[in-house]
């Protein structure tokens, strides 16, 4: 049997721009008070997990989240430019609402997920897709046999379960993308397994479930 590297992959803690749900993409938005909390407490809830090592998207709300848990295992943060949240081009700093007003047929290839569907300057889902999952299997075949951390964004994280459950790019997401969620897998040559998904116990009701009202992953 092939080695098995373990995956704890972490969303960023909420961004003001979560709250009020407007695209972020590539543009480097921090975490605010609620997310530099969320972070502390995924940190903390992570100590004793055995990460080996810490792989985070450049973008600085996922960094300052993978830099929480950093510190407290003492490790340090690589970071990879392939676990960046999909670049939206034009649809970025605007809200789901706007987008729907100014770009509506767009909008609606970008709601109803066609894969190859790309805004102006942007990434399409098949793009993305195969950029931030080709990143996961090479960073998981690195450590095979460890635990590594993943700390990225809500698009990835939907890639990720994607690859897992064998789900297609068009299927309507129904799993939630909390911030600060803790989500566990584990990789073989075989690919992805899901071993558990947007666990937010650390966080009790303050997680921001993005199911219901974020804006930094896929549309449903």
């Amino acid at each position: 049997m092939p080695p098995v590297t373990r995956i704890v992959a972490i969303r960023h803690g909420e961004t003001a721009w979560n709250v009020d749900t407007r695209l972020q993409g590539h543009l480097d938005i921090p975490l605010n008070a609620t997310g530099r909390w969320q972070a502390e407490r995924t940190a903390g809830a992570l100590v004793e997990e055995g990460i080996s090592a810490i792989y985070s998207s450049d973008l600085l709300r996922a960094l300052q989240t993978a830099e929480a848990l950093g510190a407290a295992i003492a490790l340090p943060v690589a970071t990879d430019t392939r676990l960046r949240e999909r670049a939206f081009g034009v649809f970025e700093a605007h809200t789901f609402a706007e987008i729907e007003a100014r770009w509506p047929a767009e909008a609606r290839c970008w709601t109803q997920r066609e894969p190859d569907f790309a805004p102006e300057g942007g990434e399409s889902l098949r793009e993305a897709y195969a950029r931030c999952i080709d990143a996961v299997h090479a960073l998981a075949d690195a450590h095979a046999g460890q635990t590594i951390a993943l700390v990225a964004h809500g698009g990835v994280m939907d890639c990720l379960y994607r690859a897992a459950t064998r789900q297609g790019l068009q299927t309507k997401r129904s799993w939630p993308l909390g911030n600060a969620s803790i989500n566990r897998l584990l990789h073989t040559g075989n690919g992805l397994t899901l071993v558990g998904w947007s666990d937010t116990r650390h966080l009790d009701a303050v997680a921001l479930d993005e199911a219901a009202d974020a804006a930094d992953a896929l549309p449903p």
